[in-house]
């Protein structure tokens, strides 16, 4: 049906928002900053992140990037900007903190 169609072709902000704020409090929720283990964590993050979005098997690319930085009372700003189908495409960005840390994970969804 064309409803189900559309639906299919549509990025779903909010269950991409769930999944990404998901893998963030499972992986870093009870972690404490730790420089060295950061690199590892965005990995794990963004991989995860990823096999979920694959797992609708939805028809998009996907872009995930993943942030983390110590919270030190430093500023942290982010930017982007795409040129796409607005009617298809779409982007989720999810902040997220605990006491030590801050973290940003953000999807980029490019319908095929």
């Amino acid at each position: 049906s064309t409803m189900e169609d559309e639906l299919d072709t549509k990025f779903d902000y909010d269950t991409t928002n769930k999944i990404i704020e998901d893998e963030l409090k499972d992986l870093l929720g009870n972690e404490t900053y730790e420089a060295k283990a950061v690199h590892l964590w965005s990995s794990q993050i963004v991989e995860r992140v990823l096999k979920k979005l694959h797992k609708q098997n939805k028809p998009f690319k996907y872009v995930v990037t993943c942030v983390i930085m110590q919270k030190n009372g430093a500023g942290l700003h982010t930017a982007s900007t795409c040129y796409w189908d607005t009617k298809s495409d779409g982007s989720c960005s999810c902040p997220w903190a605990n006491n030590s840390m801050h973290a940003i994970c953000t999807v980029y969804a490019l319908h095929i």
